[in-house]
């Protein structure tokens, strides 16, 4: 394929994940299902079915802004709360499923040797937590049980990509258990302070900048900074990405303006999902290359039996864990697990799923081994897909009924959550109202006016959080209508401001220049409420 065929196909695949996107959301089918099955249709087109996707490029684009996306958004004082149970998790049942795993593919397919064995272990042992996390919230699961799977979810991307490198490196000349550690203690060591120092560097910078567009640059750069330049010198990128990621993402809050960090989540969220999305595309793109591949090592009905049993071993493996290897380590000295319920553990051995960044390491599988092709290739893709698949629909949509079923559900626990803090914000704003009259910095009528407008939204908060409560459904009702009528004027108003900027531009009143800042201005204050909002 030329440079303009490439172009070309990735637009289609990028139509494609918008059209996937809106297909899953009317039919309420995974989105991860749709878009592989939009792959497979995509892979029809003659020269769609010849795209290739170098193992390099799913490395290098790919992997690091979704390891320095989940590191940034974590919650750094609920993880140091839980951090034994989490790194019992990410490490000890990381390690154990992905050897686990391992075991079984040599078994099932011997002639793939045991360092190709490990390094699919390895891609598919680590649990994504994105899929579980949207169902847990909405379903009011306790935080801690959320946070544990968000923070294991972290951690495990980089102790399973060290394992799968360390593979690699097995495959392409065998390692001595010494020569092995000493690899380890590098490839850690050095990602962890090499990630560390472009963590410092990147804040002492992002400080002194002052123009918002070169802050942004900053901020999507900083995961290829730190992933590339590690990997180049053999130190694990990823765990630089995290190491970088979570620093940045804990001080964050001091080193850019509101309206660049506005901008950013934007753009980091857009660009996390395109990504993300991208990879289950691609696997459907390579499922029939990969079927047409295995057919002349492996029959597909045996691939595929082989595929289940892994997929099943997977979720057997956590399960297992979870219920009767883990509660041991509440018997060890100043090692508390952090879950103490059956039903919680439950909850996180069937939270399971798999995800983009399984996807990710397998699609990065080697091609050719010392010049020769890597005939294996074909069949380890297609179980690790058929693991995710598996995973995501089978457990994914089975979630919401076992947490039910667990009793861990309570649906109004995030929003009692939003309203106490909107409440105590708000006192907040009109104790420093008050203070600043006091102190002569505003006037009386200004104070009045703040105040009032602060008092009438603190009240209606008031009124939710006692219904809420009380459980009382026609109070609830009641405040739940007042709120929604006051947004409804708050909107009429907005947009009567945005009109009227419109036009003052229209007339040539104001330029161009004016109109965007001005209209910016209201995007941050009012959440781009209104016709113009952007």
């Amino acid at each position: 394929m030329n440079v303009e065929e490439y172009v070309i196909a990735a637009l289609i695949v990028v139509i494609a994940v918008i059209v996937g996107q809106l297909i899953s959301g009317r039919i309420r089918v995974p989105g991860s299902v749709v878009l592989v099955m939009l792959g497979m249709l995509l892979g029809v087109i003659p020269w769609m079915h010849s795209l290739s996707v170098s193992p390099e490029l799913i490395l290098l684009v790919f992997l690091p802004p979704l390891i320095y996306n989940a590191a940034f958004f974590s919650s750094p004082k609920d993880m140091r709360d839980l951090m034994r149970p989490i790194i019992v998790m990410s490490v000890g049942v990381t390690l154990i499923t992905a050897l686990g795993l391992a075991s079984v593919i040599h078994l099932l397919l011997p002639d793939a040797g045991w360092p190709a064995a490990i390094a699919l272990g390895a891609a598919i042992a680590p649990t994504d937590a994105v899929a579980a996390s949207a169902i847990l919230k909405r379903a009011g699961t306790p935080r801690r049980v959320l946070t544990i799977l968000e923070g294991e979810s972290l951690i495990n991307d980089g102790v399973a990509l060290t394992l799968f490198s360390l593979a690699l490196t097995a495959m392409a000349h065998p390692l001595t258990p010494g020569d092995a550690l000493l690899e380890l203690g590098k490839v850690v060591v050095g990602g962890l302070a090499y990630g560390a120092l472009i963590a410092v560097l990147v804040a002492w910078a992002r400080v002194r900048m002052r123009d918002a567009s070169l802050q942004l640059m900053t901020v999507l750069v900083t995961p290829f900074v730190a992933y590339i330049p590690a990997e180049m010198v053999g130190f694990s990128g990823v765990l630089a990405a995290v190491v970088a990621g979570f620093y940045l993402g804990t001080h964050g809050e001091g080193l850019l303006p509101p309206r660049v960090r506005l901008n950013g989540r934007t753009i980091w969220t857009t660009l996390v999902g395109l990504l993300e999305a991208t990879l289950f595309v691609l696997l459907g793109l390579q499922l029939d290359a990969v079927v047409l591949a295995v057919r002349e090592s492996f029959g597909f009905v045996q691939l595929f039996l082989v595929a289940l049993v892994v997929t099943a071993t997977a979720m057997a493996l956590r399960m297992t864990l979870m219920l009767f290897v883990v509660p041991i380590q509440r018997f060890v000295p100043k090692m508390p697990l952090g879950v103490s319920t059956f039903r919680e553990r439950v909850a996180i051995g069937w939270s399971g799923m798999r995800g983009a960044i399984s996807l990710a390491i397998a699609l990065s599988l080697p091609t050719t081994l010392d010049g020769q092709a890597f005939p294996e290739r074909g069949a380890l893709i297609f179980i690790a897909g058929v693991v995710v698949m598996g995973t995501l629909v089978g457990q994914g949509t089975t979630l919401p009924w076992v947490l039910r079923r667990l009793g861990l559900t309570d649906e109004g626990t995030r929003q009692r959550e939003y309203l106490r803090a909107e409440y105590e914000m708000g006192c907040a704003a009109v104790r420093k109202v008050d203070e600043l009259f006091t102190e002569g910095d505003v006037d009386g009528r200004t104070a009045d006016a703040m105040r009032e407008r602060y008092s009438i939204r603190i009240g209606q908060v008031k009124s939710l959080l006692e219904a809420e409560e009380e459980k009382s459904e026609l109070e609830l009702h009641k405040a739940k209508k007042g709120l929604e009528n006051r947004r409804a004027i708050h909107e009429q108003i907005i947009q009567s401001r945005r009109d009227a900027l419109m036009d003052l531009y229209r007339s040539g009143t104001i330029d161009y220049d004016v109109f965007t800042r001005l209209n910016q201005d209201m995007d941050i204050r009012d959440g781009g409420s209104g016709q113009y909002g952007l």
